[in-house]
């Protein structure tokens, strides 16, 4: 038994919203200009569409078609709620279609590439982070050249690289970290620390640079970082990877620009080299991207990117810093929010 008064209006809280269905029914009718062009494009009877939408006036208490003329028009009211309804009906689609990409995709195998550096000291990590779901991670690396053209490709899903200038408006490029460039030389060399960038072109002679190639992204960068603080140095030995750069460190045949992570991924070097700070400047960081196709794999992308930056703060930038304490705090830095 109601105990609302005959011809008492319910309360906004008590009405029930109006099904997905009616306003369906109704934005056709809108869009097609009549009930039996609506009709036939919804695969309904004219009757049953008509229907739909008197139950909808009925429900929201409300005239939104004015059937005093031929055809019919919106009211005011009307055309408010067909602008409002098409954008949630647009929602409730990408919804649905998200959801069942996500099932789609739970068993799925998918392909991670990612860059030397980052697959060899963060990577097993990630996948150990990620080993709960259903899903299956691959892990391939390399230099990210080749990575974004294999994900071009769609020989990978995702791709974790130091460069996001990728010319694709369907790929979608997520900051998910950044380091600083740090100098290192053999133990026992005289160095001091450094107050300026452009103190690097006063280092004692007799000491070559030995450099990242110009065939990796790393050393791509790190000639403009010298070109911007004015060091110019002979070319002399130069390697595509970190360990044969910072053995030769190690053994006092040069010196060498890098970054935390490389040297964590030759960490066995440590003990024979000394690790100098560079002050901040412009181009004075290396920035980790996690590349994906846009609309794919219902958020997978969001879920990585926070993975990684957790294995970042909480376990590989800690072990970093303990065994390289005279970095600075923001050596290795995750922004605290997305950045797409």
């Amino acid at each position: 038994m109601s105990l609302i008064p005959p011809g008492t209006r319910k309360s906004r809280r008590s009405r029930p919203l109006p099904d997905l269905q009616l306003l369906e029914a109704f934005v056709a009718v809108c869009d097609a200009g009549s009930m039996a062009l609506a009709a036939q494009r919804q695969g309904m009877s004219q009757s049953a569409i008509s229907q739909a939408v008197k139950t909808l006036e009925t429900e929201l208490d409300l005239q939104l078609l004015d059937r005093e003329v031929r055809p019919a028009v919106t009211t005011h009211a009307g055309r408010v709620l067909r602008e409002r309804a098409t954008r949630l009906l647009g929602q409730a689609r990408a919804m649905v279609e998200q959801v069942r990409a996500t099932a789609r995709h739970e068993h799925a195998q998918i392909h991670l590439g990612c860059v030397d550096s980052f697959a060899a000291t963060v990577g097993p990590r990630l996948i150990r982070a990620m080993s709960g779901s259903a899903q299956q991670i691959l892990m391939w690396s390399g230099l990210t050249p080749m990575l974004t053209e294999q994900l071009r490709g769609r020989e990978l899903d995702f791709a974790i690289c130091t460069d996001s200038s990728i010319d694709d408006p369907r790929i979608v490029q997520r900051l998910l970290f950044s380091e600083s460039w740090v100098a290192v030389f053999p133990k026992g060399h005289p160095v001091k620390t450094l107050q300026s960038a452009r103190e690097l072109s006063e280092l004692p002679a007799g000491l070559p640079l030995i450099r990242y190639s110009q065939r990796s992204v790393i050393g791509q960068q790190i000639e403009r970082f010298l070109r911007h603080v004015g060091v110019q140095v002979p070319r002399t030995y130069e390697f595509d990877a970190t360990d044969p750069l910072l053995s030769l460190v190690a053994s006092g045949l040069g010196w060498a620009l890098s970054t935390p992570l490389c040297l964590w991924q030759s960490r066995q070097y440590l003990d024979d080299v000394v690790v100098i700070p560079i002050p901040a400047t412009r181009l004075g960081q290396r920035h980790f991207f996690l590349l994906s196709r846009e609309d794919e794999w219902a958020g997978l992308d969001e879920r990585i990117a926070r993975i990684t930056r957790d294995v970042i703060r909480q376990d590989t930038g800690p072990a970093i810093r303990q065994c390289m304490p005279g970095l600075p705090p923001d050596a290795l830095f995750c922004p605290n929010e997305e950045t797409p």
